[in-house]
């Protein structure tokens, strides 16, 4: 006797839980430019939500300057991901050089600024590992620009040194600054300074060959290597970047910032024994430049 059963097929669903709040995280923020040494390369683990940030004590962390706000902002979880609110600040918060409304979600590298300091928001299980390459990256590229610093120049300018005596190529470089540079911070503020900065790095970056090296030398100068180049093209270079500069709309909430540079130019020669006679011959045609007027190329 053959039985019939009447046979249903359950289906259930099954939706993953988002992860508690208070639940363990290995988020982090990294601290890669502020006005405070003893900030720079600090780590904060995102173990509290919220967590705050300003110029109070009360701030799990704790930022100074001029334009952070005592309760600036606060970092804060929800289901797992981190949001970054700004807490009605007098200068704004920034995600990626763009002010925030009022709150935005974090993702991975994301770079927040608040006052001077910008720190950069680490996430996932190798956050750790994404930690340490922070810190080595620091020790090569600027933060506030994102390109190389001073240590990363010379250390190529070195290198380029000994191949252009060794093969007898040319070596050129540029040393610029901008222009009243002081003037800008003054009249616009310093965060309007670091606006000026960052968008001066960014429209001379795209005129940057690989074999080029493009560093912030300090403050408001930067310094271009350019090997295997002779100095009608290095002054050629230098004409069109002060050109595309001082033609450029540098804009910073609403307002037009007039921006212009001095460039000084310098080629590699016999008597230049270390990488700081080359520059220090490019230091003197830019001093040269800005004796001359300013917005000029000295060669």
């Amino acid at each position: 006797m053959t039985a019939d059963y009447d046979e249903k097929t359950r289906v259930t669903q099954v939706q993953q839980q988002a992860p508690a709040d208070d639940s363990p995280s290995n988020d982090c923020l990294v601290v890669i430019y502020t006005a405070e040494p003893g900030l720079l390369g600090k780590r904060f683990v995102l173990e509290k939500s919220p967590t705050r940030v300003g110029r109070g004590a009360d701030s799990q962390i704790v930022l100074e300057g001029d334009s952070v706000s005592r309760r600036h902002a606060h970092l804060e979880r929800r289901a797992g991901a981190w949001y970054v609110v700004d807490d009605g600040s007098t200068n704004g918060t920034y995600v990626n050089e763009e002010q925030i409304a009022r709150e935005q979600l974090l993702v991975n590298g994301d770079r927040i600024k608040v006052g001077p300091s910008i720190l950069k928001f680490l996430s996932g299980a190798d956050a750790e590992a994404k930690y340490h390459e922070e810190i080595y990256r620091m020790t090569i590229v600027d933060g506030l620009t994102q390109i190389h610093n001073k240590r990363a120049l010379f250390e190529a300018l070195e290198k380029e040194l000994m191949r252009a005596r060794r093969y007898e190529r040319d070596l050129s470089l540029l040393m610029f600054d901008i222009d009243f540079f002081k003037r800008i911070n003054d009249q616009y503020g310093h965060l309007a300074g670091d606006h000026v900065l960052r968008e001066l790095a960014r429209i001379v970056s795209e005129r940057i060959r690989r074999e080029e090296v493009f560093a912030r030398y300090g403050g408001e100068e930067f310094v271009i290597l350019l090997p295997e180049t002779p100095l009608p093209g290095a002054a050629a270079l230098a004409e069109s970047l002060r050109a595309r500069v001082a033609n450029h709309s540098f804009v910073f909430q609403g307002e037009r910032i007039p921006v212009t540079v001095s460039i000084g130019t310098a080629l590699l020669g016999e008597n230049d024994k270390v990488a700081a006679d080359l520059i220090q011959r490019a230091d003197e045609k830019l001093y040269e430049a800005k004796r001359g007027g300013r917005n000029r190329v000295c060669s």
